[in-house]
């Protein structure tokens, strides 16, 4: 089928790092490479604004990091300068501020663009008029990174169910897969600095409260002096996690080498991955990227994850906010290497099939070109 290329203006205020700006950078680079205009405006001290050029989206810097005039303003005046021969089809909001920035601007000119809402996270969205207003009128469509939120928008909050699309973060199936032999995974901890015969237990997340870290360290603590934590990643958790290794006495068994810009190599030579998250997921894409690459997981049913994390089918799932049932799961993974292998295999095969960057890309085409028919009608 032909497509039409589409002038898409992604926006987003938060000034953070984590999965949600990854995603906005590698649809926009996959729509790019598909044909479409993809642009993102944010503010020029976002990290996202700082990360764009390396994923090949071309990025502008305006004031929407704040609720206030001159965000909206400045939105105000981008469009005017912008909506001749460079107008936007449709605009892709994401976070709370740049969402209401946007909805203002085109109500104040006559909503002359769709909008496409994503949410992201499963933090309860509030149940006002004004809120209402935001996402069942001024947005044309809203898509969720999950099937669990989708529906507790339409079911508790009431908005319309036509207009609210589960499209979870797409992973590169053909980048994320496992290490090729034994021999590769040892070269590769040499190379990384991580022990070579020690089982690795491993997170790539934000460090961020609710990803539960303390939680697996304190899990962690209980597990034989042969095995190690890689923790991956970097956050405004850093200090604390850091101060409760020193507490449990772990200095030597835990690595934390930060954010890294590839995280292949790092799941490809854990032997078991942990997501202890309690609360504001969608789909994780660490745990789809550890899934791809046939590692074991350890996880919770936070946001939703219960798409990705079949229990005893393609992960092992426990309590959130449970320290010991995450430790008894740990030991039964670390114990037996056939579930592991088990486990690892089905996680894969279940990630391929719902999961791929090129589902994600299709499902937001489709999003996209329905915002920009209907609006145009």
């Amino acid at each position: 089928m032909k497509r039409v290329p589409l002038s898409i203006v992604h926006t987003e205020s938060s000034l953070g790092w984590g999965g949600q700006e990854i995603r906005i950078l590698t649809e926009a680079q996959g729509l790019i490479g598909r044909g479409h205009r993809v642009r993102l405006l944010c503010p020029a001290n976002a990290r996202i604004h700082a990360e764009a050029p390396r994923y090949g989206v071309p990025v502008e810097a305006l004031p929407i990091g704040r609720k206030n005039l001159a965000g909206l303003n400045a939105l105000m005046g981008w469009y005017r300068e912008h909506r001749e021969d460079a107008r936007p089809d449709v605009f892709n909001t994401h976070s709370s501020t740049d969402s209401w920035l946007v909805a203002l601007a085109m109500l104040m000119q006559g909503r002359p663009v769709p909008i496409v809402r994503t949410r992201h996270i499963s933090a309860p969205v509030p149940r006002n008029a004004a809120t209402r207003w935001l996402y069942a009128s001024a947005a044309s469509r809203i898509v969720t990174t999950g099937e669990t939120l989708r529906r507790t928008l339409s079911e508790d909050n009431g908005y319309p169910a036509e207009r609210i699309v589960s499209v979870p973060t797409g992973i590169d199936t053909q980048r994320f897969q496992p290490a090729a032999h034994a021999e590769a995974r040892i070269a590769a901890r040499a190379r990384l600095g991580l022990p070579a015969e020690a089982t690795l237990v491993g997170i790539v997340a934000t460090l961020r409260s609710w990803k539960g870290h303390l939680y697996l360290l304190d899990a962690f603590a209980g597990l034989p002096a042969d095995t190690a934590l890689v923790i991956v990643g970097d956050g405004p958790q850093r200090e604390a996690l850091e101060k409760q290794v020193a507490e449990l006495g772990l200095q030597g068994r835990v690595f934390m080498p930060g954010n890294q810009n590839d995280v292949v190599p790092w799941l490809q030579v854990m032997d078991v991955f942990a997501l202890p998250s309690y609360a504001n997921e969608g789909v994780p894409q660490a745990l789809i990227q550890a899934m791809l690459t046939a590692l074991p997981c350890v996880t919770t049913t936070a946001g939703s994850i219960a798409e990705l994390a079949l229990h005893e089918e393609t992960a092992l799932v426990v309590p959130a906010q449970d320290a010991a049932a995450l430790r008894a799961a740990l030991v039964q993974l670390i114990a037996h290497a056939g579930l592991r292998a088990g486990l690892g295999a089905a996680a894969r095969v279940h990630c391929l099939k719902r999961f791929s960057l090129e589902r994600m890309l299709d499902d937001m085409e489709a999003v996209f070109a329905a915002a920009v028919g209907e609006g145009r009608a």
